[in-house]
């Protein structure tokens, strides 16, 4: 009563999929889209149920086994029919839409009965239940089985059913394992489905695919995303139900990835270059096959835009040709992962590395430009770039690719992107292997040994240590050196590799023009032909390798002395190329008569310095200006810290206020809304808040990164500094950030007093302030600048004794003479209470046979 007769004409189609023994789906043609599917069930057969795997959603139930035979049959149809062309007539179509009929193999039905083979194999029963004795097919699938029977075939053999049952497993109790004892061996399997994979009993993802999906709404339904459909058709068309190997790539958070191999071409392959997908770049390092086949199927549908890319634009496709690709000279290495290179038409530029970030070459170069990264603001409503626009390249020289080089040696790491993200290197996937061999290997960061410190002293301005670094280097002769830095044309900054020590180095024998600098109170312009000087010495030395000749040092510690590069003396080259003249006190060197020839030679051609030198002498001009007095503006502070180096930081008693509201505020917000712990990263430079001894949140910005475990805050408001682990930091809330008050512990350094070298003595100078200031409110004056801070008198609030004089006093510190006609009277007043002290023999000048020479020379390690 469900079904009724149903004479059809013949149809036909290719042969989608095999269900089972005897029920198989076909395909229609395709018209603007994904073809129309039939299910076509054989009439008068009946062949075993294929098993079942129990829903995971009922727990209850269980696995249903294969039924004998019905695998066999099958694959029986399966190998006959998929992929091929056939024809079939409807006989019954049942009131729920379901039809029975007859199929034949090709294109009409004079093509083989399916039906009949399958009895003829005895591999399907005919129902007999339903035969009519005048329809000759039916008497003839009668004939056939009992002809199958007689000849004891398929399921008619003796005792040969329990050997055609299937023992299925859906899972694998240590997949990790499975997929490294069969690693790049080629699994035999057939494909399911259009997004798994099943091989035996095994399931896999594709490795390295991302096509669009039907997603999944609320209701059930599903949706498909642009071209889901197109891209499910043309890989079930190609793969589904067939013959292929898969190849076990790798098997992470226990999910097996893999790569489907068919004998017609890889189609991982031609989904690329038919825009039906994408590359997922984190599988990509883990690919046997060869990606960068895969990287160019994506290419040749990224140009072509087609499909998923059809709206797609090219990083560089606003660049010339000349722009993407050149070739440059290395100027400067900035750091691991940027280098300034001069182009050949003179300008500057720097460049990049695409893709990699590191830790926070001399010869011609070729860059290749793969992105320009835009500028950003720091805010929306800001206009002031937090970081400026970047072109990033792939920069190989002598055919090694730098970036690839230093990922391999573990000295950078490969950025991640979002997978719709096209800004990447264009050997994004060569740094992926790189990285997956370093990290393989324990190489530089990710090594478990611990990091090797590489401790350097910066002496630069320490005029004490570099009075004792003076007798070696100027007994050295030629030392070896790096040029970390040039400040102008005849400054520069060194690296003493034998002492790991930096240095400020001025170049001797000749007077360079001067760049431009700011003055206190003023803006000092710069010489013509600085910043051509800066250029010329830039180019010449900066992080190269050199010699240095130290032949003596100025008050604030800068080493004189001659620099060669490779045979040139920078001094002379300098004067031959007129960025600079020859200084009277070259007259005494060696080097005497190299520059005056240099120079005279570059006067006669009147080039850059000597350009008007006949038409206007140059005369010196003596600049006379007017001595100010010593003003005397105290205002109230509150000293918050005090340093080991006997500075202090302090904060204005105005704005305490509010700083305690800011305060009180934003505990209060953070009460009410904890911050996750662990989930801030610090990096260097950031402001956060970080969570005090005494439990309290205050603001604070990041120094220095060890680890997640050591990292060093300094503490904005008061001037202290902490090593904490990042799960004591946090994102500073915006509104309490320094826009909204800025920080409001200064730094300080006390006038007219010299810091003692010995430590010993420096601390117990330190704990006498301590004692004394420290936690107090005192009155501040700004007596002169210094190299780090200014440098202040510091008197106590109540009895207003300047706390500085009273050290030199007590005898504790040396008083720092100041040339300054302003500031000779408060000189004067310190210089005379050192004669007290030392009239009473107090501390250091308890010994009675010292000589000034002596301290200026070893710090307060006085003689007895």
């Amino acid at each position: 009563p469900l079904a009724c007769r149903h004479a059809g004409k013949a149809s036909g189609g290719p042969c989608r999929t095999v269900l089972s023994g005897c029920a198989i789906i076909v395909r229609g043609q395709p018209r603007g889209g994904p073809p129309p599917e039939r299910q076509i069930n054989l009439s008068n057969i009946r062949t075993g149920a294929l098993a079942r795997r129990a829903p995971q959603s009922q727990p209850d139930q269980k696995d249903t086994p294969d039924e004998p035979y019905a695998f066999q049959a099958r694959e029986f149809l399966r190998k006959m029919l998929i992929g091929k062309e056939v024809c079939f007539t409807v006989e019954v179509k049942t009131v729920l839409g379901r039809e029975y009929g007859m199929v034949y193999l090709g294109r009409d039905t004079t093509g083989e009965n399916i039906a009949e083979s399958l009895v003829k194999e005895g591999l399907a029963n005919v129902r007999r239940e339903g035969i009519r004795g005048n329809n000759p097919d039916q008497v003839r699938l009668c004939d056939l089985e009992d002809q199958a029977k007689a000849s004891k075939k398929g399921m008619w053999a003796e005792g040969g059913a329990t050997n055609t049952v299937r023992d299925l497993k859906y899972s694998i109790d240590n997949p990790r394992n499975f997929v490294d004892s069969l690693h790049q061996k080629p699994v035999n399997g057939m494909t399911h489905t259009h997004t798994h994979v099943r091989a035996v009993s095994l399931f896999s993802y594709w490795s390295l695919l991302k096509c669009p999906t039907f997603k999944r709404e609320m209701d059930g339904t599903e949706t498909p995303e642009p071209f889901a459909a197109e891209a499910k058709f043309f890989t079930e068309s190609r793969l589904l139900q067939r013959d292929v190997q898969i190849i076990l790539e790798s098997c992470p958070n226990q999910v097996i990835l893999g790569t489907i191999l068919h004998p017609n071409g890889n189609i991982t392959e031609l989904l690329l270059k038919e825009g039906f997908a994408r590359c997922v770049d984190w599988s990509m390092a883990v690919y046997t096959q060869g990606a960068e086949k895969l990287r160019a199927a994506e290419k040749s549908a990224k140009e072509r835009k087609v499909r998923i890319w059809k709206d797609y634009v090219a990083p560089t496709a606003n660049l010339d040709q000349k722009d993407r690709q050149f070739v440059a000279k290395v100027m400067q290495v900035v750091n691991a992962d940027a280098i300034v290179v001069k182009l050949n038409s003179g300008e500057y530029k720097t460049i990049h590395l695409s893709s990699i970030r590191p830790p926070r070459i001399e010869g011609e170069v070729n860059v290749t430009v793969d992105y320009i990264r835009a500028a950003t603001t720091a805010s929306e409503t800001s206009s002031v770039p937090a970081f400026a626009e970047r072109t990033c390249a792939t920069v190989s020289i002598g055919g090694i690719n730098i970036a690839e080089a230093l990922v391999s040696k573990g000295l950078a790491t490969v950025i991640r992107y979002r997978q719709d993200d096209d800004q990447r290197s264009s050997h994004y996937d060569e740094l992926l292997a790189a990285e997956a061999r370093a990290i393989k290997n324990g190489k530089g960061l990710h090594s478990k040994k611990e990091v090797p410190i590489h401790r350097v002293a910066d002496i630069s301005g320490e005029t004490q240590k570099a009075k004792q670094f003076l007798p070696f280097l100027q007994r050295a002769g030629r030392s070896e050196a790096v040029v970390e830095y040039v400040f102008s044309g005849s400054r520069l900054k060194l690296y003493m590799p034998k002492e790991t020590c930096l240095i400020t180095f001025l170049l001797a024998g000749i007077e360079c023009p001067r760049g431009s600098r700011n003055i206190p109170g003023n803006t000092q312009v710069a010489e013509p032909f600085s910043d051509e000087a800066m250029a010329f010495t830039k180019e010449l030395v900066l992080q190269r390798e050199v010699e240095v000749e130290v032949e003596s040092m100025d008050k604030a510690g800068n080493f004189i002395g001659w620099l060669h590069i490779e045979g040139v003396n920078l001094s002379v080259a300098l004067v031959e190329n007129a960025l600079s003249k020859v200084h009277f006190t070259a007259e005494r060197s060696s080097y005497y008569k190299t520059l005056a020839s240099g120079e005279e030679a570059a006067r006669l051609r009147k080039e850059k310095i000597w350009a008007n030198y006949e038409e206007k002498p140059v005369e010196e001009v003596v600049h006379v200006s007017e001595e100010k007095e010593r003003t005397a503006n105290y205002r109230a502070v509150y000293v918050t810290e005090i340093t080991d180096a006997m500075h202090f930081y302090t904060q204005d008693v105005e704005t305490g206020t509010q700083l305690e509201n800011l305060m009180e505020t934003m505990r209060s917000e953070i009460a009410s809304q904890p911050p996750v712990e662990g989930s801030y990263a610090a990096r260097r430079g950031d402001y956060c808040i970080a969570k005090f001894a005494d439990g309290e949140w205050y603001r604070a910005r990041v120094e220095k990164v060890e680890s997640p475990a050591k990292v060093h805050v300094f503490y904005i408001d008061y001037g202290n500094r902490e090593v904490v682990p990042s799960t004591r930091l946090a994102v500073i809330p915006p509104a309490f950030s320094t826009r909204t008050l800025a920080a409001q512990a200064t730094e300080y350094a006390f006038a007219y007093i010299q810091v003692p070298q010995d430590e010993d003595v420096r601390a117990e100078v330190v704990d006498n302030l301590v004692r004394d200031i420290q936690n107090t409110q005192c009155l501040l004056n700004v007596e002169y600048s210094g190299a780090s801070c200014p440098h202040v008198t510091l008197q106590f609030a109540d009895s207003k004794d300047d706390v500085g004089l009273n050290l030199v006093k007590e005898g504790m510190v040396m008083v720092e003479v100041r040339k300054e006609k302003h500031l000779q009277k408060m000189v004067t007043e310190y210089l005379n209470g050192q004669d007290s002290a030392k009239s009473a023999r107090l501390n250091i000048w308890r010994y009675g046979d010292f000589r000034d020479d002596d301290a200026d020379e070893f710090g307060y390690k006085l003689k007895k």
